[in-house]
């Protein structure tokens, strides 16, 4: 319901245009009291007031104020395999399975992290775009893996910053068909759209900086276990780098993997896994660190790899 005052205009704001004298008396800026005026919510002795309009002292002023918004409340749904690793009063870590977004997008109609969430009974904070509150970064829905979520509005703060700033640590392990060279490293190369498919991302020369480091975990004939540690954190990262050096995610079909190598290995999305997530607690400081396991397809995968050695 929307509130009205009402007082008479003080002495001290005799005079004074209305724009002027109703952001001194309520402490909007000039332009919120343009946009109350224009919408006839602030009237002198009964007569609608203009921007520009006199206060007379004693005159008697009503305003009539925009209800305040209300954050919608966030969707809930139960979200199969959706695992809380850790939670308190600031912050929520989860394991999200493939298949599950991070929060609500148009044209999206899966489930998503908030949602499972809110319908688990947890706070999610308010903070950001109504469709992604208390989301700080993202993973791919056919990424799983380590993703954490706000539950204050001073950990959404504090958390957003960190990522920008690069302070976060992204562990991720992927399998990548081949054997990169050399067999740790780092590739340094700009990310865009790509410029003849929309829906897919690539090295091009006026992208976004974009850097990825990686040491070779396990080597198999056809593929490697890689940790891969992201310094920056582009859409797709990851499958585009390794795509752009000929060695796709392996399953990553989107990104030129062989379909009859993930066939082989029972694989229907690219393997790639938000393996740990480091960061300090926006409250205290502390450092937080949470891994997660392998989920079973890419676990399978990996088996039937070493079972190839």
């Amino acid at each position: 319901m929307a509130e009205t005052r009402s007082m008479p205009v003080p002495d001290g704001l005799d005079g004074l245009r209305v724009d002027a004298g109703l952001a001194r008396l309520l402490g909007f800026s000039r332009t919120t009291v343009a946009t109350l005026t224009a919408a006839g919510a602030v009237t002198l002795d009964g007569s609608p007031a203009g921007k520009s309009d006199r206060l007379v002292s004693g005159s008697w002023l009503e305003v009539t104020l925009p209800e305040p918004e209300r954050a919608p409340i966030p969707h809930a749904e139960p979200v199969d395999g959706l695992t809380v690793l850790h939670s308190d009063d600031d912050i929520i870590v989860v394991d999200k399975p493939v298949g599950v977004a991070a929060h609500p997008s148009p044209g999206w109609t899966g489930p998503t992290v908030i949602s499972g969430l809110v319908a688990a009974g947890y706070r999610i904070a308010t903070s950001g775009a109504a469709e992604r509150q208390g989301i700080v970064h993202r993973l791919d829905v056919g990424t799983s893996g380590v993703m954490v979520v706000a539950a204050s509005e001073h950990a959404y703060t504090v958390l957003k910053r960190a990522f920008k700033e690069r302070t976060v640590d992204k562990r991720y392990h992927a399998v990548v068909q081949g054997h990169p060279d050399p067999s740790s490293g780092t590739i340094d190369a700009p990310i865009g759209r790509h410029p003849k498919h929309d829906w897919r991302f690539a090295v091009i020369a006026d992208g976004k900086e974009s850097v990825t480091h990686y040491d070779t975990v396990e080597a198999f004939p056809s593929a490697s276990l890689l940790d891969v540690h992201l310094e920056t954190g582009r859409t797709h990262q990851i499958r585009v780098h390794f795509a752009s050096l000929r060695h796709p995610c392996c399953g990553d079909i989107t990104y030129g993997a062989d379909p009859t190598l993930s066939a082989r290995l029972g694989l229907t999305r690219q393997w790639l896994h938000a393996h740990s997530l480091g960061f300090a607690h926006p409250v205290d400081g502390h450092w937080v660190q949470v891994t997660s396991e392998y989920p079973d397809d890419l676990q399978h995968a990996l088996d039937l790899l070493r079972a190839s050695a």
